[in-house]
């Protein structure tokens, strides 16, 4: 009669231990090949891989010239986010494109062409950094992280846009700062 405790089975002690650790390594396997058997498409490395994020950060450049939200929007991770050149300008891509939507469907994208980049790929990451020409800002820079994602693409996961300042003119622009501090 079994009275609320476990009964061992000797014979089936070293079986039931063998086929628990066949279980465990089974399911490990399996989660490794389920996390691999999706897995995205492996970046291209060196200058083509490099090449790709040039032209997604390019065509990124040219959506916003051509007031193109859809395709600005789509360069971004779900989870990205744009540093802009004000201090309280640190947007996740939903706040970001509140943001952006009445310039863009008022045809006033921003207008900035990259004049020089330099870019490093690390496996599914890509950082870069770009020197701007742009319309409205005069020199800026921008900097930022690219992520291959499941699907294939690059997509932006980081940018932050700074509006440079010569060093000679630097005691100008704090003076400019302090007697006009920013609102918080």
């Amino acid at each position: 009669m079994h009275h609320g405790r476990a009964r061992s089975n000797p014979a089936r002690g070293s079986l039931g231990s063998a086929s628990s650790q066949a279980a465990a390594w089974l399911a490990s396997a399996c989660s490794v090949l389920v996390g691999c058997g999706a897995a995205r498409p492996a970046p291209r490395a060196g200058l083509a891989g490099e090449a790709d994020v040039a032209a997604v950060l390019d065509d990124w450049h040219a959506a916003a010239a051509a007031s193109d939200e859809a395709r600005y929007f789509a360069h971004f991770a779900a989870d990205g986010v744009f540093l802009g050149t004000d201090a309280t300008e640190r947007w996740d891509v939903a706040a970001f494109r509140a943001y952006a939507h009445r310039p863009f469907s008022e045809g006033r994208g921003w207008v900035m062409r990259a004049t020089r980049r330099a870019l490093r790929l690390d496996g599914d990451l890509a950082w870069f950094d770009e020197d701007l020409e742009t319309v409205n800002l005069g020199p800026a820079r921008g900097t930022g992280v690219l992520r291959h994602e499941r699907d294939g693409r690059w997509r932006i996961v980081h940018y932050n846009l700074t509006v440079t300042v010569p060093n000679e003119r630097f005691d100008e622009v704090r003076a400019l700062l302090q007697s006009n501090p920013p609102r918080p």
